[in-house]
């Protein structure tokens, strides 16, 4: 009767209008205590997280000279780890005159959660020093301990010691390994657990799914989501979110349309980050409209709110939008860094040079501690894209950081498009000994030289990848049609089509010659007779995917094409034509930005 009453005393006391001193006097005195009576007022405190009253409790077990018993002393680190104490825990744990595999877990976890990842594996050590075997939770809270430079070869470690003690295949501990694995983009390790686990939850099939988009490989990660969803798995707002990266990769619109409406339609609460995604979707599926219509619909935004929304009217060359919303943003948020290098990257996109300068300059003289080396390869990017190489190599010559790989190839890549000899070679130097396995620095230099009509430095070049063994990455176009993803190579030999989209493409060759299209030989990098240029430029992927569209998609609807490297001045002018012969809106999105072709304009302005 007396626990009983204890007990319902103490959970009246503490509670979040009263969390005092209060609840520390509604206590028994010492000669009165009993069990249940901390034991519920530690369980309070521990639901509440109530870190002071917590205290005060456990001092009135000292003051009492109560000594606790191994399952209440373990209560009472669980309490301060989960409140953040976590020097109050260890102390808790290091004065147990005993300990179990939940006292250790306890201290573990907390660890791992306030993400000191060293104190918990060093803690795991100890533990299985002083003769304690691990379970299943302490597997899976030392796994989210993994992390930095080392973080794979322990994963290894602990998941060899996960076999050997049969915990592999625990649901907790395989989702924690899987997870890792996806993390450190071993995904291969990752989907051999994934097929492995007896039994597979949202949070496991979340976390391959994720692991699949972070190495871009979208489609692998669309086709797990079927299979989750075939299963009759319940999504949360993780899941969805991961997605809807996953399509942004794509550019799979109708995909990203049917998840937008599952969403509304399981009236998921707001969060903020699904909203945020689904701004980056819409806007990477050239649907800005839309992602606007999210974004002025939220009832709260953040700053990467505002940030996804000012990329995807950069990414869309709209850099008079971009420097309107920027203006507009103070009244809602603070810009951060990121919001700078959208604002940069808008005005490059754009071609507004003078207007991106001045925004720099501005940058560095109110705003300089949120600069860093990617908002300098911005302005390089921005003077490379007009042409202005030489002030863009100053600029990399007096910026405070030491120039990156990606400056350098953005300064490369803008010394192809200018045919800048001089330049493009001093930079090609710096790139190559840098990072001599990149197979496209070779490539850009080798253009660099063809464009010139330079064909014995492009041999050479071509020679001295091979004796690197170094290999470009491939071209390709796709397109989705029908929920069916239709992928086109240079001179496509794979496709079940292919005979009919080489004839078509001949066909739609002569209806635009005939309206005006001069071919840009110049984009072929051989040297061959101008017929035998004229037939490789035909065979690009953009040209295959463009013409499958025309061929395969109804009258008035839009075509949209996406390709992994950038968009050669060929097809671009090809695409220009088609949409003006035959009335058709062409979306082209290519590495850098989006290209969307009305009438035979394009809005970038030929500026990319």
């Amino acid at each position: 009767m007396l626990a009983a009453r204890g007990l319902r005393r103490l959970t009246a006391a503490i509670s979040l209008a009263r969390r005092s001193a209060s609840a520390v006097a509604a206590l028994p005195a010492a000669g009165a205590a009993r069990f249940p009576d901390y034991d519920a007022a530690v369980t309070e405190c521990i639901e509440r997280r109530a870190l002071r009253v917590g205290r005060q409790v456990h001092a009135r077990m000292v003051a009492a000279g109560y000594r606790p018993a191994l399952y209440l002393a373990t209560r009472l680190v669980i309490m301060y780890a989960r409140c953040g104490a976590l020097g109050d825990a260890r102390n808790v744990l290091d004065g147990m005159p005993e300990r179990n595999v939940v006292s250790w877990t306890a201290m573990i976890s907390g660890y791992s959660q306030n993400e000191r990842p060293a104190e918990a594996l060093e803690l795991f050590i100890t533990m299985l020093r002083a003769g304690c075997e691990p379970n299943e939770f302490t597997l899976a809270s030392v796994l989210a301990s993994c992390t930095g430079s080392q973080g794979i070869h322990q994963v290894k470690q602990i998941h060899a010691f996960a076999v050997k003690t049969n915990f592999e295949l625990h649901m907790f501990v395989g989702s924690a390994l899987l997870d890792m694995y996806a993390k450190s983009e071993n995904v291969q390790e990752a989907q051999r657990v994934f097929d492995m686990l007896p039994a597979r939850d949202v949070v496991s099939y979340t976390a391959i799914i994720c692991g699949y988009t972070h190495l871009g490989l979208d489609e692998e990660a669309l086709g797990l989501f079927r299979q989750l969803y075939n299963e009759g798995m319940q999504c949360n707002q993780v899941t969805f979110t991961t997605l809807l990266n996953a399509l942004s990769g794509l550019a799979s619109l109708d995909y990203g349309k049917q998840i937008h409406g599952l969403i509304l339609r399981k009236e998921l609460p707001f969060f903020m980050a699904l909203q945020n995604s689904l701004i980056d979707m819409y806007s990477k599926c050239g649907k800005l409209l839309y992602s606007r219509r999210v974004f002025d619909n939220m009832p709260e935004r953040s700053v990467v709110s505002w940030n996804a929304i000012l990329m995807g009217y950069g990414r869309h060359g709209l850099a008079h939008e971009v420097a309107r919303l920027f203006r507009s943003m103070p009244e809602e948020v603070n810009p951060d860094s990121v919001t700078l290098l959208a604002v940069l990257s808008g005005y490059s996109h754009g071609g507004l040079v003078d207007e991106g300068l001045d925004m720099f300059d501005l940058i560095v003289k109110e705003q300089s501690t949120l600069l860093n080396i990617e908002h300098y390869g911005c302005v390089i990017d921005l003077l490379g894209r007009s042409g202005r190489l030489q002030k863009a190599l100053n600029l990399i010559q007096k910026m405070p950081f030491e120039p990156t790989r990606a400056i350098w190839g953005s300064l490369l890549g803008a010394c192809r498009v200018h045919v800048n000899i001089p330049v493009g070679e001093l930079v090609a130097r710096k790139l190559l000994d840098i990072e001599p396995e990149n197979a496209g620095n070779y490539v850009i230099l080798s253009n660099i030289y063809a464009a010139a009509g330079m064909w014995k430095d492009v041999f050479r070049v071509r020679k001295l990848m091979s004796k690197n063994t170094v290999i470009k990455e491939p071209g390709r176009s796709w397109m989705i049609l029908d929920k069916v993803i239709h992928t086109f190579h240079s001179s496509e030999r794979f496709h079940p089509r292919k005979e009919d989209i080489n004839a078509k493409v001949k066909e739609i060759y002569i209806d635009i010659k005939a309206a005006g299209f001069v071919p840009d030989l110049s984009c072929v990098l051989h040297d061959v007779d101008d017929e035998q240029k004229e037939r490789m430029l035909l065979g690009h992927s953009e040209k295959l995917a463009i013409t499958f569209g025309l061929m395969s998609t109804p009258s008035g609807l839009p075509i949209q094409v996406m390709k992994n490297l950038r968009i050669c001045v060929d097809c671009h002018n090809f695409a220009k034509v088609v949409s003006k012969v035959y009335g058709r809106d062409i979306s082209l999105r290519d590495r850098n930005r989006f290209h969307l072709i009305t009438e035979g304009a394009c809005t970038c302005g030929d500026y990319w």
